[in-house]
């Protein structure tokens, strides 16, 4: 199995790529269209800049950290000072469209827009390729909470990352 699979779609005109993870038949434009949904839903302004920090970060499988951003836009001829491209990020992540790995300082786009109705996800990383999944674990942070409470303790939990290895990865190990 390929460690990555690519779709392609036409957005504003270029060919834009969305690297596959759990969900790899995703096409950019219907991410970004679901970012601008979000924007709206909360009366945010989706900015041109926005969305171009925003489709760096779903473009890819992993995460990705802001100065990588910030080449890839200077690539592609958008020159930004690292504080327009923080800012957008704050935004994004106001927006519930893009999560940050605290271990990795990095970002990258949630692929589950229904967090509210189905509680918070845990972040599995895979160490090796650095993709990036989001598993419904509300009852983790229950137990969290239950725990703290049973000790008067407050927790500041609004996330959990855990590393490890994807089956891909692990499936290409044993082949090799």
């Amino acid at each position: 199995m390929a460690k990555t699979m690519t779709k392609t779609a036409k957005s504003k005109g270029e060919m834009s790529k969305v690297e596959g993870g759990g969900d790899s038949g995703a096409i950019l434009v219907d991410i970004v269209e679901r970012a601008r949904t979000a924007f709206e839903e909360r009366n945010l302004r989706f900015t041109q800049l926005r969305e171009q920090v925003f489709s760096e970060i779903a473009s890819t499988r992993g995460s990705i950290g802001a100065y990588e951003i910030l080449d890839r836009l200077s690539e592609k001829g958008t020159r930004l000072a690292p504080i327009s491209v923080y800012r957008s990020i704050d935004a994004l992540i106001e927006a519930g469209v893009i999560h940050r790995l605290e271990s990795k300082n990095s970002y990258f786009a949630c692929r589950r827009h229904e967090h509210g109705r189905k509680g918070r996800p845990i972040f599995m990383s895979c160490e090796q390729c650095g993709g990036v999944v989001e598993v419904p674990a509300q009852s983790i942070f229950d137990q969290v909470a239950e725990l703290a409470r049973s000790v008067d303790f407050t927790p500041k939990v609004k996330f959990m990352e855990v590393s490890g290895t994807c089956a891909q990865c692990r499936d290409k190990a044993k082949g090799e």
